[in-house]
């Protein structure tokens, strides 16, 4: 079952000790098979992401406010300090 448009409860899915995505250490946003909303995420849970630290999660927090929300993940390249690698390594980690 899929159910479009609900917000992702914060800790579904997270496993103690899960490797993997560098961040905060703990937030448990981002546990593989479970892509980090960019409309929702808070902060902390963009942190989780490979390569982002609080400075670019502002910047996608930013965008999003000014945009209304991101429509697709391919809108992530807009943000300012996403290029194309980085968008390359979130391509996979994040949804709309």
């Amino acid at each position: 079952q899929v159910v479009v448009g609900a917000p992702v409860p914060a800790a579904a899915g997270a496993a103690p000790g899960t490797s993997g995505a560098a961040g905060t250490g703990g937030s448990g946003a981002a546990a593989p098979g479970a892509p980090v909303s960019l409309n929702t995420a808070t902060p902390d849970q963009l942190d989780t992401l490979p390569g982002v630290g609080p400075v670019l999660a502002q910047h996608i927090i930013d965008y999003r406010t000014q945009h209304g929300g991101f429509r697709s993940v391919d809108e992530l390249r807009e943000v300012n300090g996403i290029g194309e690698r980085r968008f390359a390594d979130l391509r996979n980690l994040v949804r709309p």
